[in-house]
C-alpha cells in the first residue's frame, strides 16, 4: 500500500518561507543568541546580590557563595556530555529538553526556602540552560556556511559579554526595588519565550545510530570535575592541603583513565585525532589562554579602582562596564576582520591587543593613574572581542559537521577552565595584599597567560576544509558509523 505524500505543517511551511525569503539563518542565530543571554543574565546581578541573600536567609556568605560557584563547576562537567549528546540524539531535542528543565528549575528557584534549596535549583537551573550552549552554538553553526562562521561567532561574543553587563544594568534596580528573587522570575519568563521561539524555528539536526560513550563522559566527569574543585579550593585550603592534593590527584586519574576509554570506544566522546590536530588544538589552548587573562584581569580590576583610587562599589562597577562595552562593541568588528585577513590574523590581532594592553594596565596601576589604567581596561575588552569571534569558527571549522556539538563544547569547556584558572593563578599571586605592587604583580602575570595566547594563535593553521563524516570515520576521527535524520 503506497503511503499518502506527507503534508508539510504550518510550522514547516513557515521556514520553508523564511528559507526562501534568505531570513531563515538570522531567525535559528536569534533563538541561540536568546539562549545563551537568558543562561548568563543573572551571574552579575547574583554576585552583587550575595550580601542580602545571605542576610535573608541568616546563612554566611561563604555558604550562599556556591550559589555561583557550583553552577560553574558542573555546568563545566555538563558541557561535553550534553554537546555530545546533540551530536548523537539532535541538538534541537537537547536544546529544548535542556530549556524546558531550565524554564521550570528558574521558577523553583524564585521560591527558594534557605540557602541549600537556592543552591540546588540555581545549579541545577544553570546546568540544563548553561551547558546546552554548546546544541545552541551547534545550530547556529549548521545553517551557516564555514567562511561565514566567524560573522555568526561575532554575534555570539557581542550576546556573552553584553548580557551579564546589561543584566547588571537593568536588573540591579530591580533587585533594590523588588528583590533577589525577581531575578529568576525573570530567568523563567525569558526562558519560556525562548523555548517557544526555538520550538517554533529549529530544526533538527542529524541524528547518529552510534551509542553513547558512557565509559569517556564518566571520565572526562572525573578529570574537568576534580580539576575545577581543585582551582576552588585551593584559595582557601592551601597548595599543601590534603584536599587540594586528592583533587588534582582525582582529576589526573580521570583524565588518564578518559584517555584509554577513548582509544577503545567505538564512537567515542572526544575523538583523539581532534587534539593532534594543529587545526583544533592551537584555537583551544589560544581560547583558554586568552579566558584566563580577560578573567583574571575582570576579577581584580575591581581591587584597583576601590582599594588605590578610592571608589566605591558603584562607581567602580561603571568603570568595569567600559571594558564590558568594548568587547561588546569589538566583537562584530573581530567578525569582520576574521572574514578579511582570515581567523589565524584576526586572532593573533586579538591577543596581541590583549598583551599590550595588560602591560598598560600594569603601568596604569605602578604609577596610580586612573587614566592610563582605564585605557587598558578599554584596549583589554577590545582584544578580547576583535579575537574571541575566529577562535570559536576555527574550532567548529576543524571538526566534520557531524561533531559540531563536541566541538563547541569543548570550547566552552576550555575557555570556562582557562577563567578558572586565571582567576585562581593571579589571586595567589596577588596573596590579597592591597598594594600597587601586589596587583601590578598579578596582571603582569596576566600578562604573560595573555601572550601564550598569542602564540597559541599564531601556531594556528585553519585547513581548507574539514573531513566530512565518512572521510572522518575511515581516517577514525569520527564515528564509525553514517549519521541518519
Amino acid at each position: 500500500m503506497d503511503r499518502a505524500p506527507h503534508t508539510p505543517g504550518p510550522r514547516e511551511r513557515w521556514i520553508a518561507r523564511l528559507e526562501e525569503s534568505g531570513r531563515y539563518r538570522g531567525w535559528v542565530l536569534f533563538a541561540g543568541l536568546a539562549g545563551m543571554f537568558t543562561a548568563t543574565f543573572p551571574i552579575t546581578i547574583l554576585t552583587v546580590s550575595l550580601k542580602n541573600i545571605a542576610e535573608e536567609f541568616g546563612a554566611r556568605e561563604t555558604t550562599v557563595a556556591w550559589v555561583i560557584a557550583a553552577p560553574m563547576l558542573l555546568s563545566a562537567v555538563a558541557l561535553p556530555l550534553l554537546g555530545k549528546l546533540g551530536d548523537l540524539r539532535g541538538h534541537r531535542r537537547v536544546f529544548l529538553a535542556g530549556y524546558t528543565g531550565a524554564t521550570l528549575t528558574a521558577a523553583l528557584t524564585a521560591l527558594s526556602w534557605d540557602p541549600f534549596s537556592l543552591i540546588g535549583f540555581r545549579t541545577l537551573a544553570a546546568v540544563l540552560g548553561g551547558a546546552t550552549g554548546p546544541t545552541s552554538m551547534a545550530l547556529i553553526l549548521s545553517v551557516y556556511p564555514r567562511e561565514q562562521r566567524v560573522r555568526a561567532m561575532g554575534w555570539w561574543s557581542m550576546t556573552a559579554a553584553g548580557a551579564p553587563a546589561l543584566g547588571l544594568i537593568a536588573g540591579g534596580p530591580l533587585v533594590e526595588w523588588l528583590g533577589w528573587r525577581i531575578v529568576f522570575v525573570l530567568q523563567a519568563g525569558f526562558s519560556l519565550l525562548t523555548l517557544l521561539l526555538a520550538a517554533a524555528v529549529l530544526r533538527e539536526t542529524p541524528r547518529q545510530s552510534v551509542r553513547f560513550d558512557v565509559a569517556g563522559a564518566l571520565t572526562l566527569a572525573l578529570g574537568v570535575g576534580g580539576f575545577m574543585l581543585a582551582l576552588g579550593l585551593v584559595r582557601d585550603v592551601g597548595l599543601l592541603s590534603p584536599a587540594l592534593g586528592l583533587c588534582v590527584a582525582t582529576s589526573v586519574l580521570g583524565l588518564l583513565l578518559f584517555v584509554r576509554a577513548e582509544r577503545r570506544a567505538e564512537a567515542p566522546l572526544l575523538p583523539l585525532a581532534f587534539l593532534r590536530r594543529r587545526a583544533f588544538t592551537a584555537p583551544i589552548l589560544s581560547n583558554a589562554f586568552m579566558g584566563a587573562a580577560y578573567m583574571g584581569a575582570f576579577v581584580h580590576a575591581p581591587l584597583v579602582l576601590i582599594g588605590l583610587f578610592g571608589y566605591s562599589i558603584a562607581a567602580a562597577s561603571g568603570i568595569m562596564l567600559l571594558r564590558t562595552l568594548s568587547l561588546t562593541a569589538a566583537s562584530p568588528v573581530g567578525a569582520w576582520l576574521g572574514g578579511r585577513i582570515g581567523e589565524r590574523g584576526a586572532a593573533a590581532v586579538g591577543a596581541g591587543l590583549m598583551t599590550g594592553a595588560l602591560v598598560v594596565i600594569v603601568v596604569g596601576v605602578r604609577e596610580t593613574s586612573l587614566l592610563v589604567f582605564g585605557v587598558g581596561l578599554v584596549l583589554q575588552g577590545a582584544g578580547h572581542g576583535l579575537g574571541l569571534p575566529s577562535l570559536s569558527s576555527s574550532i567548529a571549522n576543524a571538526v566534520p559537521e557531524s561533531d559540531l556539538g563536541i566541538a563547541s563544547a569543548a570550547n566552552r569547556l576550555t575557555a570556562q577552565a582557562g577563567s578558572a584558572f586565571g582567576i585562581t593563578l593571579l589571586s595567589l599571586v596577588y596573596g590579597g595584599v592591597n598594594t600597587a605592587d601586589g596587583l601590578a604583580r598579578a596582571f603582569a602575570v596576566g600578562a604573560v597567560l595573555s601572550a601564550l595566547s598569542l602564540a597559541a594563535a599564531v601556531w594556528m593553521r585553519t585547513p581548507e576544509h574539514a573531513p566530512s563524516a565518512p572521510d572522518a570515520a575511515m581516517a577514525g576521527v569520527g564515528p564509525a558509523s553514517e549519521a541518519r535524520r
